[in-house]
């Protein structure tokens, strides 16, 4: 075998391959996003394209950068499989009372402290914001109830009764 297609053992480490993520939409689920997700989503692609990995391309001796280029490559298909099976959904029109989609929904629990979700696409969640997927147990419950409704939701931490204080949608 010729050297050229051989690895010397002091030219850096070997490129780990880089596993496919998988998707946590189940198969045959709807990929609901919301307008704003959907261009966030198209602009985070746009900048991986055009500005990111040719970056990365012009280091490619660098064994760092190939594993960045890797991950970038990956979340390049990530992002285009997720906007090619997305299915945009606008704010609802009418009754704006109601949770759908795309709500903002405060609730006050039996403690009295008032915590607002945002049900929102899978590819769109943020816990720290209290962006929750349209398929999580917290959205399940609050989705087609009504402003003033009371519900009973199981936390991890214990049962607890939320009232809808808020349906808003911008």
């Amino acid at each position: 075998m010729s050297k050229a297609f051989t690895r010397d053992e002091n030219q850096g480490p070997e490129i780990p391959e880089v596993p496919p993520t998988a998707s946590v939409l189940a198969p045959g689920a709807k990929n609901y996003i919301t307008p704003d997700g959907a261009e966030k989503l198209r602009a985070e692609l746009q900048q991986l394209v055009e500005v990111t990995r040719p970056e990365l391309a012009e280091a490619r001796d660098d064994p760092d950068a190939k594993r960045q280029l890797a991950r970038v490559d990956q979340r390049i298909r990530q992002l285009e499989e997720s906007l090619l099976s997305a299915q945009v959904v606008e704010p609802a029109a009418e009754p704006r009372n109601v949770v759908r989609f795309g709500a903002w929904v405060t609730v006050r629990g039996a403690d009295g402290e008032e915590t607002t979700y945002r049900i929102v696409g899978v590819d769109e969640t943020d816990a720290d914001n209290n962006w929750v997927s349209w398929m999580s147990p917290i959205a399940r419950a609050l989705l087609n109830q009504k402003l003033g409704e009371r519900i009973r939701f199981k936390f991890p931490s214990g049962e607890d009764r939320l009232e809808i204080k808020e349906v808003r949608y911008e």
